[in-house]
């Protein structure tokens, strides 16, 4: 199912053009000089409608929030939520995370957030999951040495395969889980997530973290990735 178009994108947009960066490659190696009262630069990798965003922020007043989303229809509606709630430590970025070593420099970010993204379940198509091993590459660019991953998804077969990637390119996994919610909810909520929390769907969760095993785009040709196919495979996860 994909997300109805919203009437009056471009006003609603400009509505809360504070919240959004319009040119983010002018700020390549910039981004803590022009974030300077925030400790911390931390990303999210398609913020959908913007609950965990926005939660995310207000419970951490010392880290900017840099919300990546290529679907401008999903992005106005978080950005009104922030706008709405009065929240500064959050900026957009319209754009697809195969830019993200034109925005940020090495080590500029200490932490990215994945939650619920295109499980991409036809193997032909796997390399472009935000979990294969060319988007690791790009993140432990990313990221310091200790910068970690947060990935959910509600997608089993999904999980397992981002498990298995990562081990692959030497990140330490750690808080791994197949049912977060289990003994109450953890953590801050995407919509998507609180939806099928409701139903009985479980949630899988992990922490991945850089180490000096992992590797980074220097580190050779990325591997080809066979028989990638996802059984049993949700579907898009459109609706955040």
């Amino acid at each position: 199912m994909r997300m109805r178009k919203k009437p009056n994108l471009i006003p609603r947009m400009e509505r809360c053009a504070q919240v959004q960066i319009k040119d983010p490659k002018a700020l390549k190696g910039m981004w803590r000089e022009s974030f300077a009262d925030y400790k911390k630069l931390w990303l999210e990798l398609g913020c959908g409608k913007g609950r965990f965003t926005a939660g995310t922020a207000q419970a951490n007043p010392d880290s900017m929030l840099i919300a990546v989303e290529k679907v401008p229809d999903a992005m106005v509606t978080a950005m009104e939520r922030v706008c709405d709630a009065g929240i500064e430590n959050i900026r957009f970025i319209d754009m697809d995370a195969l830019e993200l070593g034109e925005v940020f420099d090495n080590a500029e970010v200490g932490r990215i957030f994945i939650n619920f993204c295109d499980p991409w379940p036809k193997s032909r198509d796997a390399k472009h999951r935000l979990t294969a091993p060319g988007f690791l590459r790009s993140y432990a660019d990313l990221l310091p040495m200790g910068g970690e991953i947060h990935f959910k998804t509600d997608n089993r077969p999904l999980f397992d395969w981002s498990v298995e990637q990562l081990t692959a390119e030497g990140w330490e996994l750690r808080e791994l889980t197949n049912d977060l919610h289990a003994n109450g909810v953890s953590g801050i909520m995407t919509d998507y997530e609180a939806k099928f929390h409701a139903q009985g769907v479980n949630i899988n969760r992990l922490v991945a973290v850089k180490t000096e095993s992992t590797k980074t785009t220097a580190s050779g040709e990325v591997p080809r990735l066979r028989d990638a196919a996802l059984s049993d495979a949700r579907g898009k996860a459109e609706d955040k």
